[in-house]
């Protein structure tokens, strides 16, 4: 089917479509392997911060992912009465030489799928095939595969398998079959798109209230008429924290089961139960993770965002961590283009590290520390903030994360893409 000296990559989502384009833009040829029957437009809102989006812009893709999407210019922090806590740039607005940017998750997924085709070629793209196991010798990988549609065994050989198969990876099961269920924290997350009047300027992102009872909105789209396309979580936790069936991102979610909780946010600014009445439906999806591993490769396979270091949603990290993991795989390829082994043994120590430090900083509260400890220390509201937490409290928080998960302002000065650097 693909010729040995190609690599695999078994998964189609965001993070194996930008890891086949940037192996192809250093000249690795690829094949991807995805295991639904058709790849779809499917998801709610998701935010791509300044690391991640200067690697899309090294890969040419900027233009077009910023004409379908809205660059936020302000993350703004409210308690659940809507009184304000903290405001701070964003994006452009904070200094970064490219964007933020808040888009469809559906749409990111068919532009790069578009973009993959275009450079790839459709061929190398091939759908319905579900990672089931790999074996590895000293010259390859060879990746096996359930042929969805014949429900034949499909055996491909190539150089190397990059498994970026996702939070139910089969690689990794493989690697670690005692691993269970992922981890959860008990909160259940209600997503959805509503088309509403922009809030305040149509460029900020809003997070109120506190980790057990949040809501996160955000713009992702302007549409004719003046209105916009606005992604929200509502967020609830339960003490219970026993994962009893496999997570399902689009599984339907109730209104009846969240909107009772959140009909007293009626801010000025912000009509919140009003909001989850207008919106078609939601998807219910549970905070989930799994604990760091220890290593990622093993001989010529390797594995790449969920499948390496699946996080909970906080601070907008998930997509854009598997972004990174892709464009430092490549540098890697690109610095040890004829030892493979080398190249992910190095991708390995660059990323597992910085990625452990990131699912833990989220099991706490990351960048959300500030509402709780409002929620702590005023619960029935206050005169002024001041009163409350300091800015440089706030500060010290909200710029460790931003360390923490690689964006930094410090860090992005240079603009120089990862895939660029030395390894």
């Amino acid at each position: 089917m693909i010729d040995r000296n190609d690599v695999i990559i078994a998964g189609g989502g965001i993070g194996g479509l930008v890891t086949a384009m940037s192996l192809h833009q250093i000249g690795v040829p690829v094949h991807v392997f995805e295991s639904a029957d058709e790849i779809k437009a499917l998801g709610v809102g998701i935010n791509l911060l300044p690391h991640a989006v200067l690697e899309l812009r090294a890969l040419g893709l900027l233009d077009t992912l910023a004409a379908s999407a809205i660059a936020p210019q302000t993350l703004a922090y409210f308690t659940k009465r809507g009184e304000t806590i903290w405001t701070e740039p964003r994006g452009l607005a904070a200094g970064y030489p490219v964007p933020q940017l808040s888009i469809h998750r559906g749409t990111l997924q068919m532009l790069l799928l578009a973009a993959a085709t275009e450079r790839l070629g459709a061929e190398r793209i091939h759908t319905g095939f579900h990672l089931r196991s790999f074996e590895t010798s000293a010259s390859g990988a060879t990746a096996v595969f359930d042929d969805r549609r014949s429900g034949a065994e499909v055996r491909v050989d190539g150089r190397a398998l990059i498994a970026v198969d996702g939070i139910h990876s089969a690689a990794r099961a493989q690697l670690y079959p005692d691993q269970g269920m992922p981890k959860w924290n008990g909160a259940l997350l209600w997503r959805g798109v509503v088309e509403q009047p922009p809030v305040f300027d149509g460029r900020t992102q809003v997070w109120c209230g506190h980790p057990r009872q949040k809501f996160v909105g955000y713009p992702i789209r302007d549409l004719p008429d003046g209105n916009q396309l606005f992604n929200f979580i509502a967020e609830l936790r339960t003490d219970d924290t026993t994962l009893a069936e496999r997570e399902d991102w689009n599984r339907p979610g109730v209104l009846s089961d969240y909107l009772p909780s959140f009909e007293p946010w009626v801010f000025d600014w912000l009509n919140v139960p009003a909001m989850l009445r207008a919106a078609p439906g939601t998807f219910l999806f549970p905070m989930v993770d799994r604990d760091p591993i220890d290593q990622w490769t093993f001989g010529r396979m390797t594995l790449v965002g969920d499948a390496a270091h699946p996080m909970y949603p906080v601070g907008s990290n998930g997509a854009s961590q598997a972004i990174l993991d892709a464009r430092v795989l490549a540098g890697c390829l690109r610095s040890h283009p004829d030892d493979i082994e080398q190249a992910l043994t190095r991708y390995e120590a660059e990323r597992l590290p910085a990625t452990s430090r990131i699912v833990l900083a989220n099991r706490g509260f990351g960048p959300e520390l500030p509402m709780q400890l409002v929620e702590e220390r005023a619960p029935d509201g206050f005169d002024s903030i001041d009163d409350v937490i300091d800015r440089d409290e706030i500060m010290k928080v909200t710029e460790g994360y931003r360390s923490t998960a690689g964006f930094a302002l410090s860090a992005l000065a240079d603009g120089i893409s990862l895939t660029d650097r030395p390894y």
